[in-house]
């Protein structure tokens, strides 16, 4: 039973020895690893991955090579593993004007890679006092006193810094969020054909097109696909050429309109109360511009006229005389106004006289009558003119060739 005993208890021993014997390799092993991996980190942030080599490229017609990487403040020798690649690309935008944006890589074991793409002038934000000329992105090129021509205007933004180099940025944040969102989109869809987008409110942008079309946006939501709608309503066959206003109705529709009248919502409750009207009984309703409409008026009866086929002809005889030949029309704006071609209007203000804008006043002195035998005499003093036949035929009694108009 001794026997037994004793040898059981070595074994016990034994095993014991044996565990600890493996704890302390392991913890050997541990250390080495760590030794090892210390060594290789040091190396590493030391003499291995140092740059030998620093390559530029994209387009940068205004800086050389030398220039991009010294703005970067990166040199040959410095350890891509303690670089700070986007610090690197922001030393470059801050530093160096006409770069639209940076890029900095890495490429192991030595190289490195700065990628630079050029500014495009694309936007006059107006401030009120001056203009600022932003690229693409929204950086600042220059604070001008004047409007860079054929590049769109944007008003509303109220740039808190007008520092040039710096991101075009208002205080308020919903207005950055607008602006970013409408310069991204108008970029993206490459639409060269707006001229000035008004966003003093972001909730109710309007958009103004070279072609004098007006779009009442809303807010900046999904402002690629708005404006991607208002350009289709604006190929319509019923719709291209024409001026006036195109009004967002709800999330996905887009109504045109002549004026700056009430747009229905589809089931929508209908008003209660009367309409406020201007003096031609339009109805009025928010940014309402009576000028604006009755020259968006006048111009698409232009443009009806110009269809017909056959029109009257009145030929003077002098070069004093007004000729119609179907391409310059007079139309009837239903305003009390009759207009030319070439934009003069002439207007009836209800006392017998008709004044031409711009030009001279022609009064008929027979106080107010329209019969044979009235005169009508030019502000300009040029004389007299006699009505002479009952379709309004008259006669210049100036002195000079008699005129038929």
């Amino acid at each position: 039973m001794k026997d037994v005993e004793k040898t059981s208890v070595e074994r016990q021993n034994s095993r014991k020895r044996i565990r600890r014997r493996q704890r302390w390799t392991n913890v050997y092993g541990l250390v080495v690893i760590l030794l090892v991996l210390t060594a290789g980190i040091t190396l590493s942030y030391t003499f291995l991955f140092n740059i030998s080599e620093i390559r530029v490229a994209g387009q940068s017609d205004m800086y050389t090579a030398e220039e991009i990487v010294e703005a970067s403040g990166i040199k040959e020798g410095d350890n891509l593993l303690r670089l700070d690649c986007k610090k690197s690309a922001q030393r470059i935008l801050d530093n160096l004007l006409y770069v639209e944006s940076a890029d900095v890589d890495r490429k192991f074991p030595s190289a490195l890679e700065i990628t630079v793409t050029r500014c495009i002038p694309a936007f006059n934000v107006n401030y009120g006092s001056g203009t600022l000329l932003v690229s693409k992105k929204g950086k600042i090129l220059a604070d001008n006193n004047f409007i860079t021509p054929d590049l769109p205007i944007i008003y509303g933004l109220d740039p808190a810094d007008k520092t040039p180099g710096k991101l075009a940025a208002s205080e308020n944040k919903h207005k950055n969020e607008a602006f970013e969102a409408l310069i991204a989109s108008i970029v993206k869809m490459g639409d060269d054909k707006i001229m000035t987008v008004d966003m003093s409110d972001e909730h109710s942008i309007m958009v103004k097109y070279k072609n004098e079309m007006i779009f009442k946006m809303g807010n900046w939501n999904d402002v690629e696909y708005k404006l991607s709608l208002a350009e289709n309503v604006m190929k319509q066959e019923d719709v291209k050429g024409k001026k006036g206003y195109l009004t967002m109705i709800g999330t996905n529709q887009c109504s045109f309109r002549l004026n700056d009248g009430p747009v229905s919502v589809p089931g929508g409750a209908e008003t209660t109360t009367e309409p406020l009207t201007d003096e031609y009984g339009n109805p009025i309703k928010g940014e309402r511009n009576p000028e604006q409409e009755a020259d968006f008026e006048k111009k698409n009866n232009n443009r009806r006229t110009e269809s017909q086929t056959t029109a009257p002809n009145y030929t003077g005889n002098s070069s004093d005389q007004w000729t119609d030949y179907s391409s310059d029309q007079w139309s009837d704006d239903s305003s009390g106004q009759w207009t030319d071609y070439s934009g003069n209007q002439w207007s009836d203000n209800s006392s017998g006289q008709w004044t031409e804008t711009p030009a001279t006043q022609w009064s008929d002195n027979s106080a107010g009558g329209y019969d044979d035998g009235s005169q009508w005499s030019g502000g300009d003093s040029s004389g007299y003119i006699a009505e002479t036949t009952a379709y309004s035929g008259y006669s210049d009694n100036s002195g000079a060739q008699d005129t038929q108009w």
